[in-house]
């Protein structure tokens, strides 16, 4: 849909790859039959949040089917879960974005009992051998832990004559996943366990889709929580589009952070927190009703607004007056350090990056992506390949395996419109009509993907609950895990989320 373009470009962790498993091999599938499902048990230990855990990974696939007991799609999934199996112990099912984007950032960055070791100050991944080491901060002293990867990321994909299409967007997906959940609480007998979903950046939009799957009838799966990392659920304001003033609003707090961070900020600006706090206030008053007079804002009341916007994003009063006071996100990774030659990261400001030249609007790449994703692409291949014991000739589809995405909400709880797609009311009605739910909300003050800001906004509108939703801030971007100190903090906090359940 034309008009969500920009906003499907705002959540996906980096431009979109092709497929690494193309037509000819889905055609031949189609033509065999299809293999029973393959996985893999192993077992471990490791100590986790300062207890020594013993237990099974589960590594393998799940066939969903057809109502004739047809295979139609192989979801594949680890699942970490301590021994000796308790029935009473919570039980988190994890999942990470794009759309299109396996599971291996939330399960070789953060909560997986392995990670791999990349830098933590920012600076580029480099070359192999990537350290994979013990991660004390895995979950598992405090709940199991079900990494899925939806069809088209990861290992998963369609079966035999089923277009994989069929489960490419926002509520087949979740559909898909939430049959997952079920099938899994049948196979494990988990159905009266605490259960907790989470995911990250789009993975936060299936994490409110798949709660309105599992709660919004009435054979539901009640949960206990919801972890959103880096959120992205109101995509009509946050979309880039000609006459939308919010995503200038929305993303000022950030860019405030990005200025503080590289030396931009004025002097008397404080700390980090102070100065972000600071542009919150602009950014939702004056800058906000500076932004709706539109042509109507002159002279010195403009100049004043002028004034205080280059105090906050860094840039000077010449630029920010021939921007029209509206410096998209794309222009400001490329303008705030373009006297250095550099250019700042999307999903994490406080990467550099240096463009073919330093002309243009917008950054070559987003070096924040590239400085890290081949460290978890060799994690992950290699402790699931070597380590979990899991056989396949698929190739593990990091992010871009999946097309063009249906963003029909489908009604319920969220609504639906043609123009403005918003999955916030399904956390709403879901906190409403369950009064045993909470949400957990992390966010990375340098993250552009999904700038903080309007997570912010879009869970403080009518109808949610404000009691039961927890926020908590790093200093960091989007995958805050990459930065040691944030990842401890993030592993700590949603320790304390569960338990205080």
């Amino acid at each position: 849909m034309k008009t969500l373009a920009p906003a499907l470009l705002a959540l996906c962790l980096a431009a979109p790859l092709a497929a690494q498993d193309g037509p000819a091999q889905d055609r031949k599938e189609a033509a065999a039959p299809t293999p029973p499902p393959t996985i893999s048990v192993t077992r471990h230990s490791g100590t986790f949040g300062g207890q020594r855990v013993a237990y099974s990974a589960t590594a393998g696939e799940t066939y969903l089917k057809a109502e004739d007991g047809t295979p139609k799609a192989s979801i594949f999934s680890v699942a970490y879960v301590k021994e000796p199996r308790d029935p009473n112990r919570p039980v988190a099912f994890l999942f990470n974005g794009g759309p299109g984007s396996g599971s291996l950032w939330l399960h070789m960055g953060a909560f997986g009992p392995k990670r791999v070791a990349i830098p933590s100050d920012a600076r580029d991944d480099g070359a192999p051998p990537f350290p994979l080491i013990d991660n004390p901060d895995s979950l598992l002293d405090v709940t199991d832990i079900v990494f899925i990867d939806p069809v088209g990321t990861g290992f998963s994909h369609a079966l035999g004559k089923t277009e994989p299409k069929e489960y490419w967007g926002v509520t087949a997906d979740a559909k898909s996943v939430g049959e997952f959940i079920r099938i899994w609480l049948n196979e494990n007998g988990r159905w009266n366990s605490p259960k907790y979903l989470g995911g990250e950046s789009y993975g936060t939009t299936r994490s409110a889709a798949v709660v309105n799957e599992l709660e919004g009838r009435y054979n539901d799966v009640s949960l206990n929580g919801i972890i959103l990392i880096s959120t992205i659920l109101d995509f009509g304001a946050q979309a880039g589009v000609p006459g939308n003033e919010m995503p200038y609003v929305l993303f000022l707090p950030s860019m405030a952070a990005a200025a503080h961070h590289h030396g931009k900020a004025p002097a008397d600006a404080g700390t980090l927190e102070q100065f972000v706090e600071e542009a919150r206030a602009f950014a939702a008053g004056d800058y906000a009703l500076a932004l709706l007079k539109g042509q109507k804002l002159q002279g010195e009341e403009r100049a004043a607004i002028r004034r205080r916007l280059a105090r906050f994003t860094g840039l000077s009063e010449t630029y920010l007056d021939e921007a029209d006071l509206r410096v998209s996100d794309q222009r400001f990774y490329k303008e705030l350090l373009r006297d250095r030659g550099l250019t700042i990261g999307r999903l994490d400001a406080r990467y550099t990056g240096r463009d073919y030249d330093s002309a243009g609007e917008g950054p070559d790449n987003d070096p924040s992506f590239y400085g890290i994703d081949a460290g978890y692409t060799a994690a992950l291949n290699s402790w699931v390949r070597g380590d979990l014991k899991f056989r396949t000739d698929r190739h593990y589809s990091t992010i871009g395996g999946v097309g063009d995405w249906n963003w029909d909400l489908g009604g319920g709880g969220g609504g639906d419109s043609k123009y403005y797609k918003n999955v916030a009311p399904y956390i709403g009605r879901a906190l409403r009509e369950n009064s045993g739910l909470r949400v957990f909300v992390g966010q990375g003050y340098f993250d552009f993907a999904t700038p903080f800001f309007g997570a912010e906004f879009s869970l403080s509108r009518t109808g949610i609950p404000a009691d039961r939703v927890h926020f908590e801030y790093y200093g960091s971007g989007h995958m805050m895990y990459v930065r040691d100190e944030d990842r401890t903090k993030l592993s700590r906090d949603i320790r304390a989320f569960i338990r205080n359940r």
